[in-house]
């Protein structure tokens, strides 16, 4: 009579097939709402590259001012599209215009973001991808004869420095953007 009270005690370890479902139920709730918001919190880590190397971009800038009397205008960088993967940051290529090693300014790294220099006139919006200084053919950025051709504003007139990125693959770019006057940090464009 023992023997038997013991095997039968030996069936009730462990948990019922309802039990397991229950709490595979629960988890799969709980991930499929910390999934998203994890990635929402990683794609806003990720802006923080922009926004850190707007300030350099910038810093440079009134550096180049100071020495040179002028603002220099550049972009975009790097030359690729943009996705939502890293790419080597190009500062030099072999179209003389101008460049980002010019001004003296170089990311640590691969970048999320396109960055461009352009002439401003509207600081509220930038909304405005960094592209639109690229046509080196039309004389913006170009070098000839070792003097800035266009490429150069007077330290009186506004520059807007720009990045524009598609962090979540989504086609639709977030554009960040700052002026020389201002140091404030604009977001503009896609949200995640």
């Amino acid at each position: 009579m023992i023997i038997g009270h013991r095997k039968l005690r030996r069936r009730d370890k462990g948990f019922t097939l309802i039990e397991l479902m229950i709490v595979v139920a629960i988890i799969a709730i709980l991930a499929a709402i910390a999934i998203p918001q994890y990635r929402k919190f990683q794609l806003n880590s990720k802006t923080s590259e922009a926004k850190t190397n707007i300030g350099a971009i910038r810093t440079c800038e009134e550096a180049y001012a100071a020495e040179h009397n002028v603002y220099y205008l550049v972009g975009p960088a790097p030359e690729s599209n943009i996705t939502s993967t890293t790419r080597d940051f190009d500062i030099t290529n072999e179209d003389n215009c101008a460049h980002f090693a010019d001004l003296g300014f170089k990311p640590a790294g691969k970048v999320y973001y396109n960055y461009g220099v352009k002439n401003w006139k509207d600081g509220t919006n930038f909304n405005t991808s960094v592209d639109v200084n690229k046509a080196c053919p039309n004389g913006i950025g170009a070098i000839t004869d070792g003097a800035m051709k266009n490429g150069v504003r007077d330290v009186t007139a506004d520059i807007a420095i720009l990045a524009q990125g598609d962090l979540d693959n989504d086609g639709k770019d977030s554009y960040y953007g700052a002026t020389d006057e201002k140091g404030e940090i604009v977001h503009g464009g896609d949200d995640f």
